[in-house]
């Protein structure tokens, strides 16, 4: 999933991520960090890992990515990852309430749910997600190189600029 616009040659940030995992919560400030230091010269993209011990996370993806055809992908995503206890307790009904108080077309996103529409983009991300060796999340993907940060947030933001700035003084 990816809502902003980048420059076309900009290095991608692949976030491997799923909206009931209490880690990807936490890493919601690296990312927000990374997204103002850089803006459109890295593109960060959501990539959909849906746990099998989280019962909603599958159906959490399919509303981001609805989310994102409505154009407010990345602000969906902060909203349901902020409220990860209320997605346990409440499932799609909840994730079709914070449409609506995004003011998205929260019709569209019951439809969405229930039609199956953006199931192969999650499964197609998930099957590349497996491929590279992702087994948790949240895990990143820049430049080549996967970092894990299921296990600790502790440092993640640091080397995820190091390999970021490399990068784009390679391109200059």
């Amino acid at each position: 999933m990816n809502d902003s616009p980048a420059h076309a040659d900009a290095p991608v940030l692949d976030v491997w991520c799923e909206l009931q995992c209490p880690d990807c919560r936490s890493a919601l400030d690296d990312l927000r960090a990374l997204r103002a230091r850089y803006g459109d010269r890295l593109e960060l993209r959501l990539r959909h890992f849906p746990l099998e011990k989280h019962k909603h996370a599958f159906a959490a993806a399919q509303a981001a990515e609805e989310a994102a055809e409505q154009g407010r992908g990345w602000e969906y995503v902060e909203a349901v990852l902020g409220r990860v206890e209320e997605l346990d307790r409440r499932g799609e009904p909840f994730l079709v309430e914070v449409a609506r108080e995004l003011g998205l077309d929260a019709e569209e996103f019951d439809t969405a749910l229930v039609d199956g529409r953006h199931i192969l983009i999650v499964d197609a991300d998930q099957a590349e997600g497996q491929a590279i060796g992702v087994t948790g999340t949240p895990t990143y993907v820049i430049g080549g190189e996967r970092l894990d940060g299921g296990k600790s947030q502790e440092g993640l933001r640091e080397r995820v600029s190091e390999i970021a700035d490399r990068l784009l003084a390679g391109r200059d």
